[in-house]
């Protein structure tokens, strides 16, 4: 096998020379030069041999948006000052590489002020500015917070729940209390109706247990006592769990206790058998070596549940001296991470920090690559040819929506000519691999364009020219759907991306 350059590539596809030729008067048609329009193609080293073409693509640094993944811009945080309130209304922050989801954090009062009335459009106005790119969206819903006496609606317990003051500057609710867990339901209920089908939901926190909605008490019980143990927040995990019934639920770290470190506790385990993952709150919050407690915890869920990691509020990190690159980086890596928070006033950090943002980017969650692609120069209808793949995974975290690879034949117009789906290979099953080092799956799938059907009423096939044709590479559902953001040049703008030509002949 040889190698050439582009030119060479195009004339042996017959592009160069295609003026010359006359239009297919029979069956079909071959476009002529001056209805062709090159598109950019993927980056890489071609070869080609008297009967196959070979690609091995070059892949970019750059971010990507994927689903299940990526940074995570606190909009609300708890206040609703923190941190969207400077942004214009279109103003999305797309200048923050793999920003893929806007993250709002606000107490249960703010929502449901009033038993059955509720502000969704609090939650809702910054969730379509995200959802319109494309984008989007997860919740968490306090019911009690450290700077607000009432976080759960002081109507609540008007209706006879059952509470403790702290010190006349928070009323926190008792988390089992059977009129507080009843109104509790009626809103999850509500909040599901609203968003649970909606596939631009990516995960909701279980959040109406603890401060903050971490799941401890550990500032409250010193002050009036009161305790809630493991059964109570089992109680908590199946409310969500009840109503929630498509959407990813996750229960911070801290459920198990924000200090302890470990890798198993009953509470973690019981939430990984509900199918709900976990996030953890607290990474740079002390400086090293208590710079997170739970990255062992993490690796019962990541093989099957992304992981969500949160840092702390980025310029209190910087004044404690909790801050490190270096270990913000480690935290995906140890976690195996699929999200990262943007916690703090969103251009500060990046422009702080923008050298290891772009080294997360390149780890975090998952990178689907196509190491290398041959096909065959000419293929004729109805007869079976093979193209040959070998993917890899460069992120951290298994692609969790799986996904199959696609080669798709467009004419010089844009229309779509034929749709091949590899359903051999399901990118979720593509291993996780350590920087660098990336673990190579092949595949090799049959296909047959335009296929005839014999029969003595006669032959039939499906309407298909002969010509020179541009092949792209996708990966997305089982009918040839693009759902992924791949790393490469030649995107179409629907996530094809144009690897090369391919001649088909009667």
């Amino acid at each position: 096998m040889k190698k050439i350059n582009r030119k060479d590539f195009l004339r042996s596809t017959g592009l160069l020379t295609a003026a010359l030729a006359t239009p297919y008067s029979g069956f079909g048609w071959i476009p002529s030069s001056s209805q062709w329009t090159l598109p950019s193609r993927v980056n890489g080293e071609m070869s080609v041999s008297e009967h196959l073409y070979s690609l091995i693509p070059q892949a970019h640094d750059r971010a990507l948006i994927n689903p299940q993944m990526g940074w995570t811009m606190h909009f609300y945080s708890n206040i609703l000052n923190n941190y969207g309130s400077r942004l214009e209304p279109s103003d999305t922050v797309d200048d923050f590489p793999g920003l893929s989801t806007v993250y709002l954090r606000v107490p249960w009062a703010f929502v449901e002020p009033e038993e059955g009335k509720f502000v969704w459009e609090l939650l809702d106005t910054p969730a379509q500015r995200w959802k319109d790119k494309g984008k989007y969206v997860a919740f968490r819903i306090s019911a009690t917070e450290s700077w607000l006496y009432y976080a759960t609606p002081e109507w609540v317990f008007k209706c006879g729940a059952k509470g403790y003051d702290v010190d006349g500057n928070i009323f926190e609710p008792d988390y089992n209390d059977p009129i507080f867990l009843e109104k509790v339901e009626n809103f999850v209920q509500a909040m599901a109706a609203r968003y649970d089908q909606d596939p631009q939901v990516v995960f909701v926190d279980i959040g109406h247990f603890g401060m903050w909605g971490e799941g401890h008490t550990v500032m409250t019980t010193p002050k009036h006592g009161h305790t809630w143990g493991l059964e109570i927040q089992k109680k908590h995990i199946n409310l969500y769990c009840r109503h929630f019934k498509h959407t990813q639920l996750c229960i911070s770290d801290d459920y198990a206790g924000h200090d302890q470190p470990g890798k198993r506790f009953p509470i973690t385990d019981y939430a990984f058998s509900q199918g709900v993952t976990i996030r953890d709150d607290s990474i740079l919050v002390q400086p090293y070596p208590r710079h997170w407690y739970h990255s062992e915890m993490a690796q019962l869920f990541w093989p099957t549940m992304p992981v969500i990691l949160e840092h702390e509020h980025y310029q209190g990190s910087v004044d404690k001296k909790a801050w490190d690159k270096d270990l913000l980086l480690q935290s995906i890596e140890d976690y195996h991470a699929s999200f990262m928070s943007i916690h703090w006033w969103p251009r500060v950090l990046l422009n702080d920090n923008r050298e290891v943002i772009d080294r997360i980017n390149r780890r975090m969650g998952y990178r689907l690559l196509l190491n290398k692609v041959s096909w065959p120069r000419t293929v004729k209808m109805g007869e079976a040819f093979s193209i040959n793949t070998e993917w890899s995974n460069g992120g951290v975290a298994p692609c969790y929506p799986g996904g199959h690879g696609c080669f798709t034949l467009k004419d010089e117009k844009g229309g779509i000519v034929s749709v091949l789906v590899d359903e051999s290979l399901n990118m979720r099953n593509l291993k996780v691999s350590s920087a660098g080092s990336p673990v190579v799956q092949s595949s090799s799938f049959m296909f047959r364009i335009a296929p005839r059907y014999a029969d003595k009423a006669g032959v039939f096939f499906r309407a298909c020219h002969p010509g020179t044709y541009k092949l792209y590479v996708s990966v997305g559902s089982k009918n040839g759907t693009p759902i992924f953001e791949l790393p490469y040049e030649g995107d179409d703008g629907h996530r094809r991306y144009y690897i090369g030509d391919m001649i088909i002949t009667e």
